[in-house]
Parts: structure tokens; sequence; C-alpha cells
């Protein structure tokens, strides 16, 4: 089955798509391991390993579109990508979808932020007309080549325009022919159920789970089930982890010079090994060489 239509049948089962965000080929392989089904690129995660910088616009079209790639290579399960704005307008939009969907990903998400965008949970944020937005949805509908692959349409109108605005421009999005509707950054519960209930399209939310400071409250995953929301993104818990977890190794490392009386903040080398293929590569090698 094609990583695009394994998306959609997740997309449409009774439960929410959990989907953490991968921001590198080991991050997604993790991922996978512990069980998901999907997995989102994040471009916060991304700009951050890439680049150490804040989610704010500074990663390049070339340089999101590769480390996409990579993540899609390493694993089996449908990955969707951060498309941001689209990296321009309308005619960026379209070689967008057409580079995305060449590199493997089963979906993308595009945003209504003016560029440079902004992290949807940071503030300062400012967005384009409604008309321009739903050209670029129009725009990507008609580009890609797999009807499967999902057009995951965002809004950051609430912290701009209000959740009216906000549920209004969702609908414009869905009819514009959007797959999904994510409405970024909704302030409580309330407006979760709002947004499900007067979007007319499956809507998706995301959640900084366990990490403090982001706008939307923590909503458990069965209480989003029977408000009707369809996929939940976990953008930047993966690597708010990676980072809590180098800074704990490199400080006892620091203070002690080792840790070998630490093993709780390392895997082994054979799980290292276990974990990126390393059996696999010796066994090639030792059917080809022999083959000589």
């Amino acid at each position: 089955m094609k990583k695009t239509e394994q998306l959609r049948k997740l997309l449409e089962a009774d439960d929410p798509l959990l989907m953490p965000g991968a921001f590198d080929a080991l991050s997604s392989i993790l991922i996978q391991r512990a069980g998901f089904k999907a997995i989102q690129a994040t471009g916060f995660g991304i700009a951050a390993s890439y680049l150490g910088k804040p989610d704010v616009g500074l990663l390049t079209f070339s340089e999101m579109l590769d480390q996409t790639r990579r993540i899609v290579e390493a694993v089996d399960i449908p990955v969707m990508a951060d498309g941001d704005t689209g990296f321009g307008d309308i005619v960026n939009v379209i070689r967008t979808i057409r580079e995305f969907e060449v590199a493997g990903a089963a979906g993308i998400n595009l945003e209504d932020q003016v560029f440079p965008k902004r992290c949807g949970h940071m503030e300062g944020k400012r967005i384009v007309p409604l008309k321009e937005m739903t050209g670029k949805i129009r725009a990507a509908v008609d580009t890609r080549k797999d009807p499967d692959f999902i057009i995951n349409a965002r809004t950051d109108a609430i912290a701009v325009a209000g959740i009216d605005e906000a549920i209004f421009r969702g609908n414009a999005y869905a009819e514009a022919g959007a797959d999904l509707i994510f409405v970024e950054a909704p302030q409580s519960l309330e407006q979760i159920q709002r947004i499900a209930s007067e979007v007319k399209a499956p809507v998706s939310v995301n959640l900084f789970d366990a990490v403090k400071g982001g706008k939307t409250p923590i909503v458990p995953i069965p209480e989003l089930k029977r408000i009707g929301i369809t996929r939940v993104s976990i953008p930047v818990g993966v690597v708010f982890a990676a980072v809590k977890g180098m800074e704990q190794y490199l400080q006892v490392l620091f203070d002690h010079g080792t840790v070998a009386d630490r093993p709780d903040l390392v895997v082994t080398f054979n799980q290292w090994k276990e974990l990126i293929g390393l059996e696999q590569i010796r066994k090639n090698e030792e059917k080809y060489y022999q083959s000589e």
C-alpha cells in the first residue's frame, strides 16, 4: 500500500492519529520503533537541529526538502511534510507540492502566515488575505499527482483575528479542497470543541504535550476523540527530549569526566548498532563480497 494511502486510511480511523515530530532520520527511526503509525516532519525541530535557530522562517525550501527526504527514507511509515507558507506565492506552492511529493512525503502542511512565518505558539504572527490562501490551496490540490496526498491547511488566525475568523478560514480552506484543517494554537478546550463542531472537515490540532509554554491546553487523547479531532501532532516533544537528554549527559561528563557510573544516560554500543541497522550492512557485505 502506498504511504499516501496508508496516511489517508489512518486519518479515516475512529481514533485520532497521533503524529510525533521528527527532526532528522534518527528521530524518525525512534518514533517508528516506539510503535507510532505516522510522523510529522517538524519545521520547529528541523530549524533547531539543522541551524540551531528558532522556527521563524529561516529554513530554506531546499533545506526543508532535503531533511524531509532523509526522514522519509529512514522509515516505513508515512511522513507528513512541513511546507510552511509554501515558500512563496502560488507558483512557489506548485513547486513545493511537486518536490515534496517526489521526495516521498504522504502529505504536507500549508499555512496562511505572512512570510517569514513564526512557530504557531510564538507572538507576532501575521496572516495573508483569505483569497491568497485559498488560491494556494487550490493550486496545491490541482498540482498533486496522487489524489491520496494529504493537503493539511493550517490557519494561524486565532492569534491575529480571533476564533471566529479561524473557523471561517478553516471552512473556506476545506471548500478550496484541503483534506484536513489545522487550526493552530486554540487557547482553551472550549475553542477546540468549537473548531471540531463548526469546521466542516476533518480537524487537526497540535499539542506541546508535557512542555510548558504552549498556547494550547493539554487535552487527553480520549477527550480529543470524544470531541471529534482527527489528527494530533506533537511537534516539539522529541526535540525537547533530545535536548534534555544531551544536557544531562554533558553535565555529568563535565562534572565527573566520565559517565561510566551513569549507564541510564546512554544506550549501549550494541543497542546503537541494532538501532542503526549495522548488522544488515554486515550481512550485505558478506553476501556480495562472497559472490565476488
